[in-house]
């Protein structure tokens, strides 16, 4: 099994466990209410996922709130149809987030 395999895999199990914000006007508003309530303090606890097909604007729009936000932020080799095969949607899905601790621990470890 390939990373990109088990990065889907992992991004599965968080769609089931509830701990995913999917598509990019959901995650800006995410992280938004996240710096409200202080919530990037200490360890990594978001990691914002994208496929690799998306536009351009839309990679400038997550890269740039990434940036501002100080979240992780990776482009996966995977198109928007693997994305939304993996957190069970039809159709596509250009990026998610995931907002748990543990999971973003197991996924820096199979980026790294």
């Amino acid at each position: 099994m390939t990373d990109e395999k088990n990065i889907l895999g992992i991004v599965g199990l968080c769609r089931a466990a509830g701990k995913i914000v999917i598509g990019v006007p959901m995650i800006c508003d995410a992280l938004k209410k996240k710096s409200e309530r202080g919530d990037f303090r200490g360890e990594v606890n978001v990691i914002v996922i994208e496929a690799s097909d998306t536009s351009q604007n839309t990679h400038k729009r997550i890269t740039d709130r990434c940036a501002y936000y100080n979240v992780k932020h990776v482009r996966i080799s995977s198109d928007c149809e693997a994305l939304a095969r993996a957190v069970g949607k039809s159709g596509a899905v250009a990026a998610v987030a995931i907002n748990d601790a543990s999971f973003c621990r197991a996924l820096l470890m199979k980026l790294s």
